[in-house]
């Protein structure tokens, strides 16, 4: 099983951006999925998560300004990023749990946001 994260980028304070993350390999079901952050001398936080049936779940810190959703046809989680701020600028990763071959979490490489003042 793969994840492959696309979608950041350079912006401006204001300004979006929108993630995806894409699920490949021998798959049977993808359970929850999330979206973490690392910013530079920081420990990896949660951002946000969504489960199966599109439960969602936000740090205070997004909530309001970022929108997670996920279409399970195509095996793609998103991460909608309005009103971003300078402090939003991190490497963010995807993380799925994935019953496959195995049953278990799975992490993309990472996408950075950087965003500007």
């Amino acid at each position: 099983v793969q994840l492959q994260a696309s979608g950041g980028g350079s912006v401006r304070a204001g300004g979006s951006l929108r993630l995806s993350c894409a699920a490949s390999g021998t798959i049977f079901s993808i359970n929850d999925m999330g979206w973490y952050r690392q910013a530079t001398g920081k420990q990896r936080e949660l951002v946000a998560t969504i489960s199966r049936t599109g439960s969602t779940n936000y740090a205070s810190s997004v909530k309001g300004r970022f929108t997670i959703s996920r279409d399970n046809a195509k095996k793609t989680m998103y991460l909608q990023m309005n009103s971003l701020k300078p402090e939003d600028t991190a490497v963010y990763y995807c993380s799925s749990r994935v019953s496959g071959i195995a049953y278990r979490d799975y992490w993309g490489q990472g996408t950075l946001v950087t965003v500007s003042s």
